[in-house]
């Protein structure tokens, strides 16, 4: 059932012009217990405990909405699933923590296509129909939950313009669905992410007073070398910084676009960054305090990805790191300590 799903909400209403939030700045984590069919979504309350500890105030979930689903059917909702994600939020609000919710996983897109979608999101309207109606499940389902700890991430990483998705269909989706939320949750902060995986912004969105999200993962060679699921990554150079034409300049370069965006009081996070644990740990070091002085002179937040894993300051498995011991985990304190001075 579809529970009375908003259909056709994209219209002129939302041309009206909201005033742009004033966004806190945020600094923190991503937490990935639900970011892919296979987790559990058994979140730790520890993580959050050590992120408000070491002085840390958000986190972005990135969330996979067919965990909550079930036999397939994108409008049975799987109780017991919501429940663990209810018990995150909790925890935000207990430490301290503003919680941000991604479907990274969303009905008709994702950056990553582990299962195959039946239907487009940019162009189907029943991909479009579930979207809506996620979203405004999740609306309702924390109507309660105050704006200053709770926001709502559209979907993760738009891809390339084409014949898949033009940048209309992007805009006019995101648009549907931030009518959906605000009917419920009208001061609800909303997320978009940039096109081409949150490097272009989307500036049509602007009236909507909407929170634009970047990314830190440039140059790729850097950021995913070696990483499996980027298929051009075995052909990358080896991991310098500065090297192969890629320095401090070109990335200022990169963030030029944001930063004008900043300047227009459009507020501006970077929801995304951070390189695999393939790339040595002095150039990912050298990188990231570069990248995080921009974000920081721009005064754009930034949230790693991840906190615990391959890309964290916890048990990233690098083979050239001095691990401190840590409550029973290896902790990267140099990018630990690099993330406390830059954010």
């Amino acid at each position: 059932m579809k529970n009375n799903i908003i259909t056709n909400a994209g219209e002129d209403e939302n041309r009206s012009g909201i005033r742009m939030p004033e966004l806190p700045h945020w600094k923190g984590f991503n937490l990935l217990e639900m970011f892919e069919l296979d987790r559990k979504g058994d979140f730790r309350e520890d993580d959050f405990r050590w992120i408000r500890d070491w002085g840390f105030n958000f986190v972005r979930l990135p969330l996979c909405f067919r965990l909550w689903i079930e036999d397939g059917d994108v409008y049975k909702i799987h109780e017991p699933m919501l429940e663990k994600l209810d018990r995150a939020v909790e925890w935000g609000g207990q430490y301290g923590l503003h919680v941000n919710l991604n479907l990274h996983r969303g009905p008709g897109y994702s950056v990553h296509p582990e299962f195959t979608e039946p239907y487009n999101l940019w162009k189907d309207k029943e991909a479009q129909d579930a979207f809506y109606f996620h979203w405004q499940m999740l609306a309702r389902r924390y109507e309660g939950v105050s704006i200053e700890q709770l926001s709502f991430n559209l979907i993760n990483e738009p891809a390339l313009i084409s014949e898949t998705m033009l940048r209309g269909d992007y805009e006019r989706v995101m648009r549907a669905a931030v009518k959906v939320i605000r009917r419920i949750s009208p001061g609800r902060i909303i997320i978009v992410d940039g096109l081409r995986w949150g490097r272009d912004p989307v500036t049509e969105l602007n009236d909507l007073g909407v929170v634009h999200s970047t990314r830190a993962y440039d140059p790729m060679f850097v950021t995913h070398h070696q990483a499996q699921w980027v298929e051009e990554s075995s052909e990358f150079p080896e991991p310098a910084w500065p090297g192969h034409g890629w320095d401090r300049q070109r990335l200022e370069e990169c963030y030029r676009v944001w930063a004008e965006l900043v300047g227009q009081g459009v507020p501006v996070h970077c929801g995304e960054g951070g390189s695999y644990n393939w790339t040595g740990h002095k150039v990912v070091l050298d990188w990231m305090q570069d990248v995080l002085e921009i974000l920081k002179e721009l005064k754009i937040g930034f949230a790693l990805w991840n906190f615990r894993g391959e890309f964290g300051i916890l048990d990233s498995k690098r083979g050239d790191v001095a691990y401190e011991d840590f409550q029973g985990h290896k902790l990267d304190r140099k990018m630990l300590g690099l993330l406390q001075e830059l954010t």
